[in-house]
């Protein structure tokens, strides 16, 4: 029987992404991204460190940051006097957007009971199609060795669209040039990012502009995403797609399959998980913070998938003086 989790979780794990998010939005614009990222995992672990849960990181940002943290992978978070929890979590989602003050930052967190999610270390890339609810039931593995035309030509029939009203979220990394290639020449439009992995999930899952999300990026931030676009309702298709020979024999060390494709349902298991998210810069997903004097308004999104509910909430912080910004 699958663990029951207070109904209220989201809205204490929601206090983590407004923490992460109002340190980090102090650095819009600096062009300091690690330091950033260094300072609202701070922030968020020292909030998750007083919530009521007994939780494990999955999936932490030493592989991100490529040194340790207060959230590294394993590290123990909560004062222990609560559920049992995986937690997976990005306290900045785009820091170099937020360093560049582009639009959709985001700070994100996911959890379930312990033991649902799957951490599929030492992987780092991972290959994606994420699609909303309306279109999810139609998404099959060979979507992923299909020709784009074809996967495109399903998704607009499912949705009522021409190929050429879809638009498509992809990473601007050079190697989708061929993947950007065939799905111009199809006909829909490609919304090129920086940054912003799990945002760019959370658009293509919440029936919105975005129809979809294809192409290559982080491993992590899929698992992450994971957690949001099963909240959503919406589906996943991914398989891990080392980019080198050293991560291909990491893989196959670590007794992964790198050949499996994964669902939603295959990275984090059951229904009782929560996803939170809070705007950094504002973007098509949510509004970024905003800063007037001594207080901050933040706008997060709190999904709870058992019951399908979804959350938009607008917050007003007291802000500390040393919570006010780099020195």
């Amino acid at each position: 029987m699958e663990p029951v989790l207070p109904a209220d979780l989201g809205l204490d794990l929601v206090r983590a992404t407004e923490a992460a998010a109002i340190i980090a939005g102090r650095w819009m614009g600096l062009g300091q991204p690690e330091q950033a990222n260094e300072a609202a995992a701070q922030a968020m672990a020292e909030t998750l460190n007083a919530l009521p849960i007994d939780g494990r990181i999955v999936i932490g940002e030493e592989g991100k940051l490529g040194q340790h943290s207060a959230l590294d992978s394993g590290v123990q978070v909560g004062n222990g006097n609560g559920p049992a929890l995986d937690i997976v979590l990005d306290p900045v989602d785009g820091s170099r957007l937020l360093a560049m003050g582009h639009s959709d930052a985001i700070s994100v967190i996911g959890a379930a009971p312990r033991g649902a999610m799957r951490s599929l270390f030492p992987a780092i890339y991972m290959e994606k199609i994420i699609v909303d609810r309306q279109t999810a039931a139609s998404l099959v593995p060979e979507c992923l060795d299909a020709p784009a035309a074809w996967t495109l030509g399903m998704v607009a029939r499912v949705k009522g669209k021409t190929v050429r009203d879809l638009i498509v979220f992809m990473l601007d990394r050079p190697r989708h040039a061929h993947l950007i290639e065939e799905i111009r020449t199809a006909g829909a439009r490609v919304a090129l990012r920086q940054e912003g992995d799990i945002a760019g999930a959370l658009a293509a899952a919440a029936h919105g502009e975005v129809d979809l999300l294809m192409g290559i990026g982080g491993a992590a931030e899929g698992v992450i995403a994971a957690c949001g676009v099963k909240s959503l309702g919406g589906g996943m298709l991914a398989r891990l797609a080392p980019q080198s020979e050293s991560e291909r024999q990491a893989i196959l060390a670590a007794g992964i399959d790198p050949l499996q494709v994964y669902s939603c349902d295959d990275l984090v298991q059951g229904e009782a998980i929560f996803f939170a998210a809070t705007g950094i810069t504002s973007g098509s997903l949510l509004v970024g913070v905003r800063y007037k004097g001594g207080e901050a308004e933040t706008e997060s999104l709190v999904l709870r998938r058992e019951t399908g509910t979804r959350r938009v909430i607008r917050a007003y912080h007291s802000i500390r003086t040393e919570d006010r910004g780099p020195k």
